[in-house]
């Protein structure tokens, strides 16, 4: 076990080891951490762990709590439990899902409610559970489960369409439902961006379950409400780390995935002296040739030092003594990039003595997500790349934006190109190393109209290394 098992009180103590291994283990695979959690977010997750064992899953508060959904009682002052919910439901690949199922969390933190995840979901094939005693999973005799998959932007039941409703029809805060649909995806419009308003957001506050559609990470524009700045601060004195301890403390891999995790660890990356880490996702399938994208990434790492130039046309020369190993761990759906940068380093040898290995754990060839088994490597690989050193990742993909959140690194990002053309340079280093948030809303909540990217940001975020109209949290240094 390491030395700071509990990684500075983000874990609680009281779990079976044996049912979640990599919880307590991770750390001896990382870097010592930079940061360290705040004292107000590790007494507001113990305040949590308690309120999830009070009303979870077959708690008496969350069978009473039921009973109310079932007779269709209106408003929260017909709740006498005190238990309120937020349950998320999945959308979109695996990347989206981590980042919109930490953002539920955060919501969860920030309103004293509990954390509830759709079974369908299939997370527990990926994470442990994540709170002492109590499950996260819904419990599949849930009486809304059978809607799930038919919710939707023109679902009656979606806060968008209740504030369009009620601004029609000047109905009042008695006729609240005892559940709302939260439709917050990419293409939502401007009453379900009204979720980012104080005023519109404190009638949600009498809803006992919130039912959380997205697929973006939407904590980014948590910190738009007034009434949450002051909060998210005292949890995140450095806004810099808010995925990366809303991870470390959700995704944890299960006995299984961790197991292949380390296996490949100790087989091939263990004894390198440093570890690089590329993650290669081509979003433009017309800049979709092999020949393109691997000159940007070779170009990308080595004008910044990650990977030592070879010797021209000289032969490899074997030099006596311990040579300096480089481990060069490339994740992506195609092999044929990992292949020509090994083959290049095989037949020569580096300018600087150096022995570069290269490794790809799999390659699916296409993204699969409603494969079990995808999913699962997926989460391994991503988890893989968490443990370099230094990590190059494709713009605009979650999958990278999980691996260099969760292992605390700014990555380099390879830009998109523009016009088919490798961009000059061809990477730069991020900003931090927070997730992007795609779908800003650019709402103004007086006007209720969209106001685009140009307008002025709150001075908690910037927009985006890789997308310009996203908005990320920044380092507060």
């Amino acid at each position: 076990m390491p030395k700071d098992k509990l990684l500075g009180g983000l874990f609680p103590e009281g779990f079976d080891v044996n049912t979640c291994v990599s919880r307590y283990q991770s750390a001896l695979y990382r870097k010592e951490q930079k940061h360290q959690p705040s004292p107000n977010l590790v007494s507001r997750l113990r305040k949590y762990e308690a309120l999830h064992k009070q009303c979870g899953p077959f708690t008496e508060s969350y069978n009473r709590t039921l009973e109310y959904l079932k007779s269709g009682s209106h408003g929260q002052d017909t709740n006498s439990t005190g238990c309120k919910y937020v349950i998320w439901i999945p959308e979109a690949g695996l990347g989206n899902r981590m980042l919109s199922l930490s953002s539920a969390f955060l919501y969860a933190l920030l309103t004293n409610r509990v954390l509830l995840v759709d079974p369908g979901s299939r997370v527990s094939d990926l994470f442990c559970e994540p709170f002492p005693e109590v499950s996260w999973l819904l419990p599949s005799n849930f009486p809304l489960t059978g809607k799930f998959s038919s919710f939707d932007q023109k679902s009656p039941e979606t806060f968008g369409n209740l504030l369009r409703n009620r601004s029609h029809a000047n109905s009042t805060s008695s006729s609240l439902p005892p559940y709302l649909y939260l439709y917050l995806v990419h293409d939502y419009d401007e009453f379900d961006k009204c979720f980012f308003c104080d005023h519109d957001h404190t009638i949600l506050q009498n809803i006992p379950w919130l039912i959380v559609k997205s697929n973006i990470y939407f904590a980014p524009s948590l910190v738009s409400i007034p009434s949450f700045q002051q909060d998210i601060s005292d949890l995140f004195p450095n806004l810099g780390t808010v995925f990366h301890y809303l991870g470390r403390y959700l995704f944890n891999p299960t006995n299984f995935v961790w197991g292949l995790v380390t296996r490949y660890y100790d087989i091939n990356l263990a004894r390198a002296d440093e570890k690089i880490g590329v993650q290669i996702r081509v979003l433009d399938k017309d800049f979709g040739r092999f020949e393109r994208v691997l000159n940007q990434t070779l170009g990308c790492m080595l004008r910044e030092n990650l990977l030592p130039e070879i010797n021209g046309t000289k032969p490899v020369v074997i030099q006596s003594g311990k040579l300096k190993t480089k481990a060069l761990l490339i994740t992506s759906l195609r092999s044929w990039y990992s292949e020509a940068i090994k083959s290049m380093y095989w037949k020569r040898s580096t300018v600087t003595g150096e022995v570069v290995e290269v490794h790809q754990p799999s390659h699916e060839q296409y993204q699969h997500t409603r494969r079990r088994m995808h999913n699962i490597k997926a989460w391994a690989e991503i988890y893989l790349l968490s443990l370099t050193d230094k990590l190059v990742t494709s713009g605009g993909s979650t999958f990278g934006y999980i691996a260099h959140s969760l292992g605390g690194l700014k990555p380099w990002i390879l830009y998109k190109p523009e016009d088919h053309v490798i961009p000059n340079p061809p990477c730069q280093r991020g900003v931090s190393m927070e997730p992007c948030m795609h779908a800003p809303p650019y709402h103004d909540c007086t006007s209720k109209k969209w106001t685009g990217p140009g307008g002025k940001l709150d001075p908690h975020v910037q927009h985006c290394d890789d997308k310009w109209w996203g908005i990320k949290f920044i380092d507060r240094e």
